[in-house]
């Protein structure tokens, strides 16, 4: 077992276990937007990142794991500005309409979604290819929770993969195929797992646009 510190508060946890993890048995939550709990942490997005004594960066806390006598802080001032600047650089080049976890923590953060208005939205156009969901990535915030369900997290089709470097990456199938030429058995897991709705379902994203795709 191991003995560390969490916003002031003793507690003991398994040597394997997160920082995430070991706030979570404390009843403290720490805001996430790439982690999913059903799913191999990626540590993307480092929204959840956490002030540990004696390190020089502020720390994913879904993919660190603990060490004895560790301190760590996960509201202090760094850490919030910290926060606050992601969603805040999220909300200048994507559309977050439709993502109520996201919408949320800016809120609660106070971000100016205006602060990087200058900055290119990624725009791409609707991809409707198969009788079943839609693909609108200009709502893509890039967690890659479909990538891994897809692959060898829960169903082993592999039909998504990630593209492009820089500003220029992206979500896509292999080869930029249309969904029925690729591996995909059409089982939703990708849609479930999606946090901002640039995956949907064909029915749902009509009814949202008045039946215009």
């Amino acid at each position: 077992m191991i003995t560390l510190y969490i916003n002031n508060i003793k507690t003991e946890v398994s040597e394997e276990t997160t920082i995430l993890e070991a706030a979570g048995e404390l009843g403290i939550g720490i805001d996430t937007i790439c982690y999913h709990e059903k799913l191999t942490p990626p540590g993307l997005c480092r929204q959840c990142v956490v002030e540990v004594e004696g390190a020089r960066v502020l720390l994913p806390s879904c993919i660190t794991k603990v060490k004895e006598g560790m301190v760590v802080k996960t509201d202090s001032e760094r850490v919030i500005r910290a926060r606050k600047t992601i969603l805040e650089m999220l909300a200048s080049s994507t559309d977050l309409t439709d993502s109520p976890e996201l919408n949320d923590q800016i809120k609660r953060y106070g971000a100016d979604t205006d602060r990087f208005n200058n900055s290119e939205e990624r725009n791409y156009p609707v991809k409707d290819d198969n009788p079943f969901y839609v693909r609108e990535y200009s709502k893509c915030i890039l967690c890659e929770r479909c990538v891994q369900v897809c692959s060898s997290d829960i169903q082993f089709s592999y039909a998504l993969t990630t593209a492009g470097r820089g500003y220029d990456n992206r979500i896509t199938t292999f080869y930029d195929k249309n969904l029925p030429e690729t591996t995909c058995v059409f089982c939703g897991n990708c849609v479930a797992a999606c946090p901002t709705a640039a995956l949907i379902p064909r029915n749902e994203f009509l009814n949202r646009n008045g039946g215009v795709l």
